[in-house]
């Protein structure tokens, strides 16, 4: 069993500060399947049984049963794809960081993608409402012949009822590494709406979203670029760019519909060369 490396916490999952969850998922192959092959978990966090609707590709939808994250608490999730594993991850709807009341909520992911396995991590947005207090950090490890599609989503406020970020104070940061190498740190801070009214940071848009490609392939970074310019959108913003072996897509737009759907169409392009399938959207995002 691998070692799952679970950060300590209090035996408690839930205190007077807050919710205190983790959850360590090992995904490996059994019976010419990707299965979840080791798990731990404290608190809400959890996983739902597997699907599989394209034969030895597991499936797995993170569930957070509270609906969101408060002032207090500190949330802790670890994925391990072992070698010739192929994992699919998402979530079933947005994740929430509620007004904190001046308290700090932490969040901590770690995905680790062992040599010769792939992990497509497609969680829905973030969404940052006013007076939320977060540290969130992100950190990406692969292997030199692993294969990552991923993405992150964030959104300030809630612009499908003109609700803005108006205060409060977002710290992400997010770190890629390749055979241990940094190939990409990146933050995403926010105090207040400065981000957001900021031209060089938002321009005006409440939401930001990152892809992340594991490809050196500039033949895909030019499909990509096509798809994008097809899908062109009066307030969408997006670029592609090629670092070293890693393919970055950044979108900014005003809301997460139409800015979802447009990731959705720049995964449906690159999977086939990445992953060597066709794209299978998960079940859950037709509910």
């Amino acid at each position: 069993m691998t070692d799952l490396n679970l950060p300590t916490l209090p035996p408690n999952s839930t205190t007077s500060d807050g919710w205190r969850a983790r959850i360590a998922l090992t995904f490996g192959v059994r019976r010419e399947k990707t299965r979840v092959i080791a798990s731990q978990r404290l608190g809400p966090l959890s996983v739902q049984r597997a699907f599989y609707p394209e034969d030895s590709v597991c499936h797995s939808y993170l569930l957070h049963p509270p609906g969101g994250v408060v002032g207090g608490d500190r949330l802790y999730v670890k994925v391990q794809v072992n070698s010739q594993a192929h994992a699919l991850i998402t979530t079933p709807g947005a994740t929430k960081f509620y007004r904190s009341g001046g308290r700090l909520a932490h969040y901590h992911q770690h995905l680790q993608v062992d040599e010769d396995a792939a992990l497509e991590w497609l969680p829905q947005e973030n969404i940052f409402f006013p007076d939320s207090q977060l540290r969130m950090q992100t950190e990406i490890d692969l292997g030199a012949t692993s294969r990552f599609i991923g993405w992150e989503i964030q959104c300030l406020g809630r612009p499908v009822i003109n609700e803005h970020f108006d205060r409060g104070q977002i710290r992400s940061s997010l770190k890629l590494s390749i055979d241990g190498k940094p190939l990409l740190i990146e933050h995403f801070n926010s105090l207040n709406d400065e981000l957001q009214r900021s031209s060089s940071g938002l321009r005006g848009s409440p939401m930001q979203a990152t892809m992340f490609i594991t490809s050196s392939d500039d033949v895909l970074l030019e499909q990509i670029r096509d798809t994008l310019l097809s899908l062109k959108h009066d307030q969408i913003v997006s670029g592609a760019t090629r670092l070293d072996n890693l393919i970055v897509v950044r979108f900014l737009g005003p809301q997460t519909e139409p800015l979802l759907q447009q990731m959705v169409k720049v995964w449906q392009t690159v999977r086939p060369s990445v992953m060597g399938r066709e794209a299978c959207l998960p079940r859950i995002w037709a509910t």
